[in-house]
């Protein structure tokens, strides 16, 4: 259980473990903005980054339209419009962590820029 004694960023940590939520659900479920999510992501991943038994994991955003997916995007907020057929019909990106030996190869600790 998520407890109030815990910092934002831990809590977001407990939340993301084992499952997969966009920037948008985090603050639903934290009672925080969805900026501050992000801002909160960005030091997550570098906390995960040195730890040897968790990996963040990024489901990246992609387009509804043209099914473009933005895998090379580096930063964690959703895009505003397509490069491809410019919709603005954008899926956000969804983060989670898995622990190291769940075998997903959709890794990417260094998203943070």
């Amino acid at each position: 259980m998520l407890t109030p004694e815990r910092t934002p960023r831990q809590r977001i940590i407990d939340l993301m473990t084992g499952t997969r939520l966009s920037s948008y659900q985090l603050a639903q479920m934290l009672g925080i903005c969805e900026r501050q999510v992000e801002e909160h992501l960005t030091h997550v991943v570098q906390t995960l980054a040195r730890a040897r038994t968790k990996k963040f994991i990024l489901d990246p955003a992609f387009c509804h339209d043209c099914d473009f997916v933005f895998r090379d995007r580096r930063r964690l907020t959703s895009p505003s419009r397509c490069p491809h057929c410019r919709s603005e019909s954008i899926a956000a990106p969804r983060y989670g962590i898995d622990s190291v030996g769940s075998g997903t190869s959709r890794v990417d600790s260094n998203a943070s820029r």
